[in-house]
């Protein structure tokens, strides 16, 4: 009822009757503090720090206590639309009320047909048959025994191994997190998967043989034939590779990269997959994101922004080359997900690529990638700013405690920087980014797609306010 002193004060539930606790926000900060367990997240934080985010509407969000957020990361590389989208709702719920759930387990439905073949559509070349998943470490699994059984049944049982980047992200499932290159979330789950190989990342600012160019060599390139030679090429089943690397902070290709790199594969019968699972639908400026470095992989991973957030989907895209085993043979890819192409996520999916029409949302991108670049490089007059490196809507910014000589800080420094200051004071200027060091210290942004000027410009503000207040905290 409007007026209602009651409203939005906090009720008595079963188990939970502190009267100390008044608002609904820390009646919801003290459940979260009890029973939920954040996605690499630390326990047993404060209950006044924990923020709880309850609605969105497109590029912003609010929290319990009413304030409000530019969601600078699209929740997590995930919300192109941005939030509140009602087209969306209403697919999800139109396909709940009429088939809410039925496996693709030797079955088929609508939404999963009509979802596998606008993505074959889209996709570049001969990428015509679609896995789904249910996410992005899903996608990357797949792909990893797909690349493993197609070499079982065309004779060459040997090729098990997969050649990654140092620094990548591939993700958490067992295969995934093998092919991963950061030590420092591997290694308490070890042993991992045998057979992943690790090459260096394409990091122009920190590379000893070409920093001072303009652009990297070509030898992050060669150091993959070196490794593909050195295990042995009948050993090798494929490379996975990420068009932007993300972790390390938004590492570029160099020009040629990508077609040496599938010069390599083709000369040694490797297979290219192409992990796109931040860097398909638009997040870089076109649909995929091999489709601007202009490579044709063997296989695309994708996952988070092909329903913008509003339902969880992953989808392994497949050329027909490596389907073709499994075409009229009688054999069968051993692997499956229950919930994966779940018929209202691939609803909302057809819902979410009929908008990128619709609404030119990768056009809208590339006519603004360069001022959201350009509200970036402005930050360049702080001293603390050492790099700005990405592209379309995905950027990483390294930051340094002496540009000249791209002195980095301390980890003791780097820890009190990252989550000591700059995590919570982002926030509290109404800025979500993400502020790691997984390699150097960098704030990594990747707005919904939907973003434009205005954003650029309060991001921009925001920034500059958090990194000289950053400078003065380190002394730098």
């Amino acid at each position: 009822m409007v007026g209602d002193p009651g409203v939005g004060r906090f009720r008595p539930r079963p188990g939970l009757e502190d009267p100390s606790l008044t608002t609904e926000h820390e009646r919801l900060a003290a459940l979260a503090e009890r029973h939920l367990w954040g996605h690499f997240s630390v326990l047993g934080n404060d209950v006044d720090g924990t923020r709880v985010i309850e609605r969105g509407d497109g590029c912003y969000v609010w929290d319990t206590e009413g304030n409000r957020y530019l969601d600078g990361l699209a929740g997590l590389f995930v919300s192109q639309l941005g939030h509140g989208r009602s087209e969306l709702a209403r697919a999800a719920g139109d396909q709940a009320a009429t088939l809410g759930f039925f496996p693709i387990w030797t079955y088929g439905h609508p939404s999963a047909i009509e979802l596998s073949a606008k993505l074959a559509e889209l996709a570049p070349g001969d990428l015509n048959r679609v896995f789904f998943t249910t996410g992005g470490s899903d996608a990357v699994e797949s792909a990893w025994k797909l690349a493993r059984q197609y070499f079982k049944l065309r004779g060459e049982p040997d090729r098990i191994k997969v050649v990654s980047r140092n620094l990548a992200y591939h993700g958490t499932t067992m295969g995934a997190l093998s092919i991963t290159g950061l030590e420092s979330i591997k290694t308490v789950f070890e042993p991992l998967v045998p057979g992943a190989v690790k090459v260096p990342e394409t990091n122009h600012y920190r590379c000893p043989t070409c920093q001072d160019e303009p652009h990297c060599s070509l030898h992050a390139a060669d150091a993959i034939e070196e490794a593909i030679l050195a295990e042995g090429p009948e050993t090798v089943a494929a490379v996975f590779l990420e068009p932007v690397q993300n972790a390390g902070g938004c590492f570029e290709p160099p020009p040629g990269y990508f077609d040496r790199v599938r010069e390599i594969c083709d000369r040694h019968g490797v297979l290219l997959v192409s992990d796109e699972v931040i860097c398909a639908y638009g997040r870089i400026g076109h649909m995929f994101g091999c489709q601007r470095y202009g490579y044709q992989p063997d296989m695309i991973t994708t996952a988070k922004g092909l329903t913008s957030g509003y339902a969880p989907l992953g989808a392994l895209l497949v050329s027909d080359r490596v389907a073709e085993p499994f075409v009229g043979t009688g054999e069968t890819f051993l692997h499956g997900i229950t919930f994966a192409g779940h018929p209202v996520s691939c609803a909302v999916a057809l819902a979410n690529l009929a908008v990128f029409e619709s609404e030119d949302v990768v056009g809208h991108v590339q006519a603004n990638e360069n001022a959201f670049r350009a509200a970036l490089d402005d930050l360049a007059d702080l001293p603390i700013v050492g790099d700005v490196r990405g592209a379309g809507y995905f950027y990483g910014i390294e930051l340094v405690r002496e540009r000249e000589g791209r002195v980095s800080f301390s980890a003791e420094e780097r820890e009190h920087l990252l989550r000591g200051f700059l995590s919570n004071r982002l926030l509290e200027l109404g800025l979500i980014c993400r502020a790691d060091d997984r390699g150097e210290p960098v704030i990594q942004l990747s707005p919904p797609l939907i973003a434009g000027p205005d954003q650029f410009e309060e991001i921009n503000a925001i920034l500059r306010q958090a990194l000289t207040e950053a400078m003065v905290e380190m002394g730098a």
